[in-house]
């Protein structure tokens, strides 16, 4: 899986017009936390369409970045967290044990 890491919140602006063209994945990971390495290792285990983008947060060394994700998509904070961003909305998001590829692939209609 190619991830693209998210180091700056000018990159979230990035995201949302890519999503016009090309749905936007963004997984919140807590490096230190057991729940988000087994769900970041599932994720990863499945195979990864090439029709959807992927980006990265590690939340303990951009942990501003997580808020201004729930503020511009108007989630809720959770780690671990995947968001599914299309035409500049998030149409899905998952936390914990629900984060699978299956299902953002059905949701991203790809």
């Amino acid at each position: 899986m190619q991830w693209n890491p998210i180091i700056s919140v000018d990159q979230l602006d990035t995201i949302k017009e890519a999503s016009f063209n090309k749905p936007q994945v963004i997984f919140k990971h807590s490096t230190t936390c057991s729940i988000s390495k087994m769900a970041l290792s599932r994720f990863e285990r499945e195979e990864a369409p090439e029709t959807i983008d992927f980006n990265y947060l590690d939340l303990l060394n951009f942990r501003s970045i997580s808020s201004e994700i729930a503020e511009k998509f108007q989630v809720h904070h959770e780690s671990p967290q995947v968001l599914l961003i299309k035409k500049g909305e998030c149409i899905y998001d998952e936390s914990h044990y629900g984060i699978m590829m299956d299902e953002i692939i059905e949701q991203a209609g790809v």
